[in-house]
């Protein structure tokens, strides 16, 4: 009954105000925040929700982003999705794009892991429980997270027998520091049987980066070591293409089915956020869509400036 109660209440206060788009938040479980930007909805169309998991440390506001103003926390200005969003819906031809903001009170997924042993059930059962209260046909769904978030898309495919043909995207911007081989057979197997689905990280070396002059991350703990790591054995499988910029190394497979942005550090710097900042959720939304590129450029400067509210 309770489950019940949940999901008419989920249903109405999603639903409420469909046709003017909203931003509406609720929480679960007591510990989880969820806030919910749906466009004005159009019913004929395809849906695309997109969960968007926290980094560490920060608020569903902080990572959202505004304008700033004098006295503001610089967490404003460091990831701007509901800019970012903004741009995606402008490119995307009659298709409803809906992001799901994934909080919780410990701003860490993998502290909120640590508190619950049954996460393997619960974090599926959340994906699938929100996707089903959006109430529309046609639905596919977007794994996608920065930092800690992480945490959750891996605490999903731990969860998951195997992955749904629903998951259309599967997106880590700087957040794969769990990855070990115990994913691989599943994400193949979803990479070679479900239509349309796609792959993307994003990691800088931080493996070499300091932190008031020491390194924070151990030499196999950071993305960089794990997301070689994965390209590697992904390499056994799939045929990639390698360029340079000169600020990346990007590895992509003929069909776009899996990318890898990988940032090497010639001065040893921070650039964790930067992975977000300079248009990271844009080019994991849009990559191997016919609006690849249309208007922004991967680490290149903020496309959606104009779009910041």
């Amino acid at each position: 009954m309770r489950s019940l109660i949940f999901f008419l209440l989920l249903f109405i206060v999603i639903n409420s105000s469909a046709q003017s788009g909203s931003i509406d938040s609720f929480r679960i479980h007591n510990d989880i925040k969820v806030t919910v930007d749906r466009p004005v909805i159009h019913k004929g169309w395809k849906t695309i929700v997109c969960f968007f998991a926290l980094p560490n440390g920060n608020s569903t506001e902080q990572t959202m982003g505004k304008k700033m103003q004098a006295g503001d926390d610089w967490h404003y200005d460091i990831q701007h999705i509901r800019a970012q969003t903004a741009f995606i819906r402008q490119r995307m031809e009659k298709k409803n794009f809906v992001v799901i903001y994934l909080e919780n009170t410990y701003k860490s997924w993998p502290s909120w892991k640590g508190k619950h042993a049954d996460f393997p059930s619960l974090i599926p059962h959340l994906v699938d429980s929100l996707t089903k209260s959006i109430a529309l046909k046609n639905t596919e769904i977007y794994l996608n997270g920065h930092s800690g978030g992480g945490s959750f898309i891996f605490g999903y495919l731990f969860g998951v027998v195997s992955i749904p043909k629903q998951v259309k995207r599967i997106s880590f911007i700087d957040s794969d520091y769990g990855y070990d081989s115990s994913y691989y057979f599943k994400v193949k197997q979803w990479l070679t049987n479900v239509k349309g689905s796609t792959l993307t990280v994003f990691a800088y070396n931080d493996s070499i980066a300091l932190y008031n002059g020491k390194p924070f991350v151990s030499a196999t703990g950071g993305t960089w070591y794990r997301s070689w790591l994965w390209l590697h054995m992904l390499e056994e499988d799939y045929n990639f293409t390698q360029r340079s910029t000169d600020s990346l190394e990007l590895f992509s497979t003929y069909d776009k089915k899996i990318l890898f942005c990988l940032k090497p550090n010639y001065d040893r710097g921070i650039y964790h956020t930067q992975q977000v900042e300079f248009n990271g959720f844009i080019h994991s939304v849009l990559f191997g869509t016919k609006h690849e590129s249309d208007g922004y450029a991967y680490y290149g400067k903020r496309a959606y400036g104009d779009l910041i509210r």
